[in-house]
Order: structure tokens, then C-alpha cells, then sequence
């Protein structure tokens, strides 16, 4: 399975994610450690809302799994690495 598939559309990546066994895709990767000592709850914190495809939600819920993490947790982890990322290329 190649995991660096292109897709000409949102329509087209969902039809094929929704057509692979996602067992089979992560059946051989190996557990991810995770630090959360940088998920600090701050005292302030806003809810907001988002629409993300329902493939994405599944492979995301299936990846929290694998780590032991919850979803929505793991969803800020990945969007605090981004922003750390692009912060460090500034």
C-alpha cells in the first residue's frame, strides 16, 4: 500500500480511504511514544469547531488507539508540532 498517494481531489481521497482496510495499513507499525509534557491545560481554553472529512476522523480515532492517547488530544498534539515546526522556520 503506498502511503504517499496523490489525489486530484478531496472526493477521490476519500473514496480510497474509505476503501482501504486500515488494519492491514497499520497492522505492522510499531507503537509511537509520545511526550505530552508539552500539553499543558491552560487555565484558558476556547472550544471551537471543525469539519474534517470522516475518513480522517477514523484514521485519526485508529492512530489514538494505537497510542493510547485520546483523539482530540492527539488531534492538539499534531497541531502543536505543526505550529512548533513552522514557528523553528521563521
Amino acid at each position: 500500500m503506498n502511503r504517499n498517494n496523490k489525489f486530484k481531489n478531496e472526493d477521490e481521497e476519500v473514496a480510497y480511504w474509505e476503501s482501504v482496510d486500515m488494519y492491514k495499513y497499520l497492522k505492522d507499525k510499531a507503537p509511537v511514544k509520545m511526550d505530552l509534557s508539552d500539553l499543558k491545560m491552560s487555565k484558558k481554553t476556547r472550544s471551537i469547531s471543525i469539519r474534517l472529512p470522516e475518513s480522517m476522523i477514523t484514521l485519526l480515532k485508529s492512530l489514538s488507539m494505537q497510542s493510547d492517547v485520546p483523539y482530540q488530544s492527539l488531534i492538539k498534539m499534531m497541531i502543536q508540532e505543526k505550529i512548533s515546526e513552522m514557528k523553528s522556520k521563521k
